[in-house]
């Protein structure tokens, strides 16, 4: 059963077209993230999910009941927003007991549906205290707690992570989605950080100018982009216009200049056809190696370092194989090669993906 469903969804604002017509279905219990630059429609998405917008034109279905005319208060979700909005009055306590207040729910249960929310985030023993008493880290859990207590049909999260540093960060989505797995609950994400996006979902969709580029697993959208913005925003790719000179049941043969016939498998370049093309060649497969190493099985041509910009355990490269200027991204075994370094440039072709040509 869908959870969440978007059924052709528009929202203008005046003559500005903030989301173009837009349909999807969210399995109940998936983690599904919007992602996307600022400015692409993500957020506005989720607020009318949540139903503080309301759609220009279009359904929306939560749990198979039509919501559009259905205030917020009566949609049953959870909501964490990005400065977590928590009563800098109220205890923590009275914080997370806010929306059980507010459900008609018993007395005697408010208390016990709290401190399960609290042991939930890992914060069993703060419910005394007040949010600024507490880290940011903190009050993002008791704004998460806050969220889940009410037993939401469906979780909206609003970019949540963005206030904190970096550190903390990496481990609050660790922890944020061991909470959905645990609870099962549908979840929808908003965030412009794709090591979030692929770290935490089951789902990805990608926007771009109110409009969705694609929609899939975190191994489909970063292995097969259906297109080149989908290859730039999620990490770090070249694009190396090509030509497509043969389409097999197995491959399509895309002729690269300096690298020359490239075989990609026909499942990462399914919308490529004879003529212009474009090979789609991550950083980080992309090997440099010592001038005369050989490479039995890759794909190489000759290159020169230009840049190098160290990472710790990894470097970024930038290099010149003819006259195209490349990025690889490797780990460091020894020491990094140095400016100036003729090196090999080398890739398998099973780790291309193909788009069509312009």
């Amino acid at each position: 059963m869908s959870s969440v469903v978007l059924d052709n969804i528009v929202k203008r604002f005046g003559s500005f077209t903030a989301v173009h017509s837009t349909s999807l279905e969210i399995p109940e219990g998936t983690f599904l993230t919007l992602l996307g630059p600022s400015g692409c429609g993500k957020t506005t998405n989720l607020r009318m999910i949540a139903g503080l917008l309301d759609p220009t034109e279009g359904e929306i279905l939560i749990g198979g009941r039509r919501v559009n005319d259905v205030p917020i208060h009566k949609r049953n979700l959870g909501i964490v927003f990005q400065n977590y909005a928590l009563f800098p009055h109220k205890s923590v306590a009275d914080n997370v007991a806010f929306g059980l207040k507010y459900r008609d729910v018993p007395k005697s249960e408010i208390a016990g549906r709290v401190q399960a929310a609290l042991d939930l985030v890992q914060l069993p023993d703060v419910g005394g205290r007040y949010p600024r008493e507490l880290s940011g880290g903190q009050q993002q859990r008791i704004a998460l707690a806050r969220a889940i207590v009410i037993e939401p049909d469906v979780l909206l999260l609003d970019e949540p992570l963005s206030a904190l540093d970096a550190n903390l960060r990496e481990d609050m989505r660790v922890e944020l989605k061991r909470i959905q797995d645990k609870i099962g609950v549908t979840t929808v994400f908003v965030t412009h950080d794709q090591s979030e996006a692929l770290a935490m979902s089951d789902r990805i969709v990608v926007m771009s100018a109110g409009r969705v580029e694609q929609v899939g697993t975190p191994e489909e959208v970063y292995n097969r982009p259906a297109s080149e913005f989908v290859a730039n925003f999620l990490g770090a790719s070249n694009i190396l216009e090509s030509r497509c000179t043969d389409t097999g049941r197995d491959a399509v043969q895309l002729d690269v200049p300096v690298f020359g016939a490239v075989p990609v498998p026909v499942d990462k370049a399914p919308e490529v056809r004879p003529g212009p093309a474009k090979l789609v060649l991550r950083a980080e497969k992309l090997l440099l190696l010592a001038e005369d190493a050989e490479a039995p099985g890759m794909v190489t041509a000759p290159a020169v370092v230009e840049t190098v910009d160290y990472q710790g355990q990894t470097v970024r490269y930038f290099i010149r194989a003819g006259d195209r200027q490349l990025q690889a991204i490797n780990m460091i075994d020894g020491h990094p090669f140095a400016k100036g370094t003729q090196v090999t440039a080398a890739f398998r072709p099973r780790d291309c993906a193909g788009l069509p040509g312009a």
